[in-house]
C-alpha cells in the first residue's frame, strides 16, 4: 500500500473513532506506554460459529495455560468492517492489542507489514516444524520480503453457490455450474414467484463478494490474478463480460437487499424466501449453527458458475504487533492457533476448513471434508472483497463504485470507475 494510503486511512480512523478505542492490551517496549499484561484476542468473530469456534480456541489455550489472563475483544460488524477501523486507530495511537485478526494478503502485507507495525514469526514456524504444515502458497500469503508475519487458523472458500434444497426438488432444477445454467433456473424461479438469489448487501462488501466470484468465473484464475498486478486492463472485453453478467444476476435479487446484511441473505435461502445465494463458507457455519440445519438435507452447494476446479480462498491470520509487552504469551497463543489441535477445535464450528495439510478430516462434515479435497487440487485465487488481492485503498474504491453500479446499473460508468481505481494498485 502506498504510504499516503496508510496514512489517509489512518488520519480517518483516528478521527472518526478517536473515542471509540477498546480496553489497553500489554504493550510497552520502553516503559512509557500504558497497559496491562492481559492477552487480548481481538476479532470481528462475533456471530452464530465464528463466535463458538473462537471460544473453542481460547478454552484449549486456557486448558494449556491457565496461569495466562485472556480477554476475548471481538468488535461486531460484518467481514470485519468496525473492527478494522478500531484496529487502525488503536495501531496509531500505539495502543496495539496482544494479537488481532487479520487476512492473509494485501491486508495484511500491504496494511501492517508495509507500514512496519508487525513482528517477524520465522523463529516460531521453525520452532513449531511448521513450514511443511501449511501449504506454500498459503504460507506465501503471509510473508512479505522472505518473512512471515502470521499464522493462519483457517481457510474459507469464498465461491461457493448455496441453494435450499426443498425449492430445488420441488421445481425439478439442479444446481447451477455455469451462467447459463443459472440464468435459466433463475428465470424459471422468477415465474413461479420465487426471488432466485438472495443479496443482502447493508454492508458494502457482499456485493462486491458476488462481483468477484463472476470475474472469477469469466476470467479464469490466472486473467483474474493479472487484474491486481496491471497486466489485464479493468476494460478488457472479459471483464466487459463480467460486469454485463454481473448485471443480468442483479435483476434477480431481492427487493429489499439493500436493507440486509449477509445473514439476512442467508436466512432467506433458509426459510424458502428465495432460492440461491453466493457467499463464502462462513454461511455453512450459520445455516448450522445458528439455524439448525442440516448439509446435503436443508441446504446444497456448489462453486459458483464457471468456477469448477477454481478456489477463491480467504484465510484468517494472527500476527505479533510491535510494542506489546507480552510476545511470549502471544507466541504460546500462536502456537497453539496453529496446532492440528486448535485447528480442528475451531474449524468444524466456524465453517472453515483447516489451514494445516495434517488435520483430522474425521472432525468435519460432508461439506468441510469436500472443500478440504477440492483445495487440496484447486486453483487458487486470492479474493479481493476479503481484502487479500489488493490494497484497501483500491478496496474501497471498488466498493464504491459496485454499490453505486447495484443501484444505477451503468456498465460503462462501472468499467469506468474500476480503471480509474485501479490507479491505486500501481
Amino acid at each position: 500500500m502506498k504510504k499516503s494510503i496508510w496514512v489517509s486511512i489512518v488520519l480517518i480512523c483516528s478521527l472518526v473513532l478517536s473515542a471509540c478505542s477498546s480496553s489497553s492490551s500489554g504493550n510497552g517496549d520502553g516503559g512509557d506506554k500504558k497497559g496491562s499484561d492481559k492477552l487480548e484476542i481481538f476479532s470481528w468473530w462475533t456471530g452464530a460459529g465464528e463466535e463458538d469456534g473462537l471460544k473453542a480456541l481460547i478454552k484449549l489455550f486456557e486448558d494449556k495455560y491457565p496461569d495466562v489472563p485472556i480477554e476475548n475483544a471481538a468488535v461486531a460488524g460484518g467481514a470485519g468492517t468496525n473492527a478494522k477501523a478500531v484496529l487502525a486507530s488503536r495501531m496509531q495511537g500505539n495502543d496495539p492489542p496482544a494479537t488481532f485478526q487479520v487476512h492473509g494478503g494485501a491486508e495484511l502485507n500491504e496494511g501492517w507489514v508495509a507500514a512496519d507495525k508487525m513482528e517477524t514469526l520465522n523463529d516460531l514456524y521453525e520452532k513449531e516444524g511448521w513450514n511443511d504444515k501449511f501449504p506454500k502458497d498459503l504460507i506465501d500469503m503471509v510473508s512479505k520480503d522472505g518473512n512471515i508475519y502470521s499464522v493462519p487458523v483457517n481457510i474459507h472458500r469464498g465461491n461457493v453457490l448455496w441453494y435450499n434444497k426443498k425449492i430445488f426438488e420441488e421445481n425439478g432444477l439442479e444446481a447451477p455450474t455455469t451462467f447459463d445454467a443459472f440464468f435459466e433456473a433463475a428465470e424459471k424461479l422468477k415465474a413461479k414467484g420465487i426471488t432466485p438469489l438472495a443479496l443482502g448487501d447493508k454492508e458494502p462488501w457482499t456485493a462486491t463478494h458476488l462481483f468477484e466470484t463472476v470475474l472469477l468465473g469469466k476470467l479464469g484464475t490466472e486473467d483474474y490474478g493479472k487484474l491486481w498486478t496491471g497486466e489485464l486492463s479493468f476494460d478488457d472485453a472479459k471483464v466487459k463480460d463480467a460486469v454485463d453478467t454481473f448485471k443480468k444476476m442483479l435483476g434477480y435479487i431481492n427487493e429489499d437487499h439493500s436493507s440486509r446484511n449477509w445473514q439476512d441473505a442467508s436466512q432467506l435461502v433458509a426459510n424458502g424466501e428465495a432460492a440461491m445465494n453466493v457467499m463464502g463458507d462462513w454461511a455453512k457455519g450459520y445455516f448450522v449453527n445458528d439455524l439448525k440445519l442440516k448439509v446435503n438435507e436443508d441446504f446444497g452447494y456448489v462453486p459458483t458458475p464457471e468456477t469448477e476446479g477454481q478456489f477463491m480462498v480467504i484465510t484468517d491470520t494472527f500476527g505479533l504487533p510491535k510494542g506489546v509487552s507480552n510476545a511470549d504469551d502471544v507466541k504460546k497463543f500462536l502456537a497453539v492457533l496453529g496446532s492440528v489441535e486448535g485447528q480442528d477445535a475451531f474449524n468444524p464450528l466456524k465453517g472453515s476448513i483447516p489451514a494445516r495439510i495434517d488435520a483430522d478430516v474425521s472432525k468435519y462434515d460432508q461439506y468441510g471434508k469436500d472443500t478440504i479435497e477440492d483445495f487440496k487440487e484447486a486453483k487458487l485465487a486470492a479474493s479481493l472483497a476479503h481484502g487479500s488481492a489488493a490494497s484497501e485503498g483500491f478496496l474501497t474504491k471498488v466498493n464504491q463504485a459496485v454499490n453505486i453500479f447495484v443501484t444505477q446499473k451503468d456498465a460503462k460508468q462501472f468499467v469506468d470507475s474500476l480503471k480509474s481505481a485501479a490507479s491505486e494498485l500501481k
